[in-house]
């Protein structure tokens, strides 16, 4: 039932492998699924692996190197295979501990295998017998037992062990009969505390709850006789709200009732000029010509004290300062030991802790964690290295991991090598509501203007109330802002089918030359299933060069959920073979969250996808390409 047994090293070499089925050709390697989906994505912390139609499991032995792996049908329950990589791992390893540094004994790792069938055949005994063991317990000690007329029929206490083992299997009979079940005292208990709230039993009310509303309904006849008294009607001597205005100060003054809050006529000359658009943060032009967005600054160290790399320029009298924080808990940790599980699980509940407060989703910060803490077990550090730097060193690795870039995020390549073909290159913007799609697809459009090239915006969302004219205005503030620059919208106006109005621009753009089409949709909540088979239909009807999702960098656990259900529901909604997925993602709200960075690890984490651009205020040139050192160094810090 196993099909495959391997041992290989973290570099990937192979030592050993039992093959107990063959592959069907085509089918990729488990192997090879588990190093490009576990171990380079740095999902150790997983309990298994699903690459069709094998489960994977793995073990490491982290003070020689070593990953073993099990790999059976998905289909079949094989509770033994963890007990099976443990002893696996126990008898290689002792046997073959001195030969492991060097592969030229790689041929001796063929004697293993009699040693494997042993210890296979051994395993699968102990569960047959395990199994054999286990029976079914007799009907009369069943909860079902309790329903019968047999059962009702033996009196509490009398009847036999029978009687009494039906009456402590069903969990009644013998009970004090004055005592009442656990349902009704906690329903009784559920009643008292609303009692005490002022809601009594149906049909009756509480003083207490009726107290307020009758004070206030005496308090409003009051008025009411003296209004009567004074000649006048209640409705009468009610005043409206009165408007309120605030001067710069910030203390609030009585405004001008006749004051006119409408500015939808305010004319072109009293609008703000469209150079106040471009912010400081202008991209720089490489010798080629090309305009790129700038990095995402490294914010400015405040003398944290979690830095354990640059002790050689601290002074001797700062170095004995004991540090604090994060790093400075790890510190208390003896340091020349082989790390055990027990030993980091104190360390890593702290770390998680950190983590989720700087915003990381608490389910990918223990995932996280969990991998960190397989890739350190079994390690030994040295003499003169703590934990926290063991710690950090291995942390930085599996952050650096994650967010480095595993495709091509050189966006101008890919629309010279698709316009090489003779049409234009497709950018579809999705997302939930109020993330900033138009705000951000406008600042890409700058982006590419800067580029020289020709863009057509697509107006795809014809839901949202001045969506279209959102569009225009940016459509026409960039082309004030670019002399020569070619920007322009297509729209077909509201309450039209947004696939049919996109695949019209796409056919629009390449009869009139354009390089890009940015699509612009409607925002919608990942549980909102119609407009989820909306979105579906658009990319399965017009199957866009690049679908990017933009989210915001205030999001924690929602994240995770925004991002997996968009891409379910393009799986599933899309009525294709081979269904698309999310290709990049785009942060936006950058500039509003400090340190608290999680969002982009989330995301990363959650689709394995790039992170293009950081959007990070409100000008054009706000748009930021991601630091992965920053980011990184944000975590920690």
């Amino acid at each position: 039932m196993i099909d495959l047994v391997a041992v290989l090293t973290k570099g990937g070499v192979v030592l050993w492998t039992r093959r107990m089925a063959t592959l069907r050709p085509g089918a990729p390697s488990p192997v090879d699924a588990l190093i490009s989906g576990v171990l380079i994505e740095e999902r150790a912390g997983l309990d298994a692996f699903i690459a069709d139609p094998f489960l994977v499991k793995w073990t490491f032995a982290n003070d020689l190197g070593l990953v073993f792996v099990v790999a059976h049908q998905k289909v079949l329950t094989l509770p033994y295979v963890d007990e099976l990589l443990d002893a696996v791992k126990s008898t290689f390893c002792g046997r073959f501990r001195d030969l492991v540094g060097d592969v030229a004994n790689i041929d001796a790792y063929a004697e293993f295998d009699d040693v494997f069938d042993s210890v296979l055949e051994l395993i699968e005994d102990k569960h047959r017998e395990s199994r054999k063991a286990k029976a079914p317990r007799p009907f009369n000690e069943s909860r079902k037992f309790q329903n019968t007329l047999e059962a009702s029929r033996i009196k509490p206490g009398k009847g036999g062990s029978a009687a009494a083992a039906a009456s402590a299997a069903g969990g009644g009979g013998t009970a004090d009969p004055g005592s009442s079940s656990p349902e009704t005292g906690s329903l009784a208990a559920k009643l008292e505390r609303l009692g005490q709230r002022g809601v009594g039993p149906r049909g009756k009310r509480g003083g207490a709850a009726g107290k307020p509303k009758a004070a206030a309904a005496a308090a409003g006849s009051v008025l009411d006789s003296a209004d009567a008294a004074a000649g006048g009607s209640p409705t009468q001597a009610k005043r409206g709200k009165q408007m309120r205005a605030w001067d710069g100060t910030g203390a609030a003054v009585n405004a001008d009732p006749s004051q006119k809050l409408d500015f939808s006529d305010t004319t072109a000359a009293d609008a703000s000029a469209p150079t106040a658009l471009i912010g400081d943060g202008l991209g720089k032009r490489a010798a080629d010509g090309t305009y790129d967005a700038l990095e995402l600054e490294d914010p400015a160290d405040d003398g944290g004290d979690d830095d354990d790399d640059n002790d050689g320029a601290v002074p001797a009298e700062q170095k004995k300062k004991p540090a604090t924080g994060l790093m400075g808990y790890f510190e208390r940790w003896t340091a020349g030991k082989i790390l055990a599980e027990a030993d980091l699980e104190p360390a890593m509940l702290k770390m998680k802790e950190h983590l989720v407060g700087k915003n990381v989703a608490a389910d990918i910060a223990t995932h996280l964690c969990e991998s960190v803490t397989s890739g350190l077990v079994g390690t030994k550090i040295g003499p003169f290295q703590s934990l926290s730097s063991a710690i950090r060193e291995q942390m930085e690795t599996a952050l650096s991991r994650i967010l480095t870039p595993s495709s091509s995020t050189d966006v101008l390549r890919d629309i010279k090598r698709v316009n090489q073909t003779g049409r234009p290159y497709t950018i579809t913007f999705v997302g939930v509501n109020g993330v900033g799609k138009s705000t951000n697809l406008s600042k890409v459009c700058f982006w590419l203007l800067q580029n020289k090239k020709r863009v057509l915006i697509a107006a795809c969302d014809t839901f949202r109330s001045g969506a279209v004219e959102q569009l225009r205005v940016h459509a026409r503030n960039l082309k004030a802002l670019e002399e020569g620059a070619v920007v322009d919208l297509f729209d077909k106006g509201y309450g039209k089918d947004p696939a049919g109005i996109a695949k019209e621009a796409i056919a629009h753009a390449t009869a009139e030359r354009y390089d890009v089409v940015l699509v612009d949709t409607a925002g919608r909540m990942q549980d909102n299933e119609p407009l989820m088979r909306a979105l579906a239909k658009l990319i399965a009807v017009n199957s866009p060069d690049k679908i990017v999702f933009v989210g915001e960098a205030l999001v924690g656990n929602e994240a995770v959920d925004q991002l997996s259900k968009f891409n379910q529901a393009l799986r599933d909604f899309s009525g294709l073979r081979d269904p698309r997925q999310i290709d990049g993602m785009i942060l936006t709200k950058f500039d509003t969250i400090d340190d608290k960075v999680g969002a982009a690890l989330s995301m990363t984490y959650t689709t394995g996808k790039p992170i293009l651009f950081v959007g990070t205020g409100q000008t054009y040139t706000d748009l930021r390409k991601m630091n992965v050192r920053t980011i990184v160094n944000a975590l920690l810090k």
